[in-house]
């Protein structure tokens, strides 16, 4: 898949080093799920890498990488419910000089493009936590729209914080200029 400023892949062994630094790195996980709470070892990671290529039809989960092949981090589709078609996005760029560049909007993008009008999905939702400005920019810069809020839903740095709800309709998505 190809956007404007990314090239979306399949996971391979090769990024199994990268994504080490980037799992134990306390400032790149505390934007993503609480199954970062704890150091993750490579023989974790591996396992995980391995059981993402067997089949799976919820989660799909992609490498993504600058144009000139750079990779940038991960980005997925997961809890996929074929019957009504809807799906949670999740998206983690790893490598922190890279941020606040478009890499991200520019995956999601594309990413959505696929879920859209290749599988076929009608709905893509989220989780983002309300400390994390810098992704719900990103988010509304790709059409989401927050739908709820799940209030002190998640606890990290030694307090609750509220996680806002995001979604997208396939119909806002195609009809978004641009």
């Amino acid at each position: 898949m190809e956007g404007k400023k990314v090239g979306i892949r399949a996971l391979e062994k090769k990024d199994l080093d990268h994504q080490m630094q980037w799992v134990n790195d306390p400032e790149i996980t505390k934007n993503l799920s609480s199954f970062f709470l704890y150091p993750t070892s490579k023989e974790q990671e591996e396992k995980w890498l391995e059981d993402i290529h067997n089949f799976n039809s919820t989660d799909k989960i992609f490498a993504f990488e600058t144009k000139e092949g750079v990779y940038l981090g991960n980005i997925g589709l997961h809890r996929i419910n074929w019957k009504d078609r809807h799906a949670e996005l999740a998206i983690a760029i790893g490598k922190k000089e890279d941020w606040d560049k478009g890499y991200g909007t520019d995956a999601t993008l594309t990413l959505l493009d696929f879920a859209f009008n290749r599988m076929n999905l009608h709905r893509i939702y989220l989780r983002v936590w309300d400390f994390n400005q810098r992704a719900i920019k990103s988010y509304e810069k790709c059409g989401f729209k927050k739908e709820g809020i799940l209030r002190e839903g998640h606890f990290e740095d030694g307090k609750y914080h509220d996680v806002i709800m995001m979604g997208i309709l396939k119909e806002e998505f195609n009809s978004k200029p641009g």
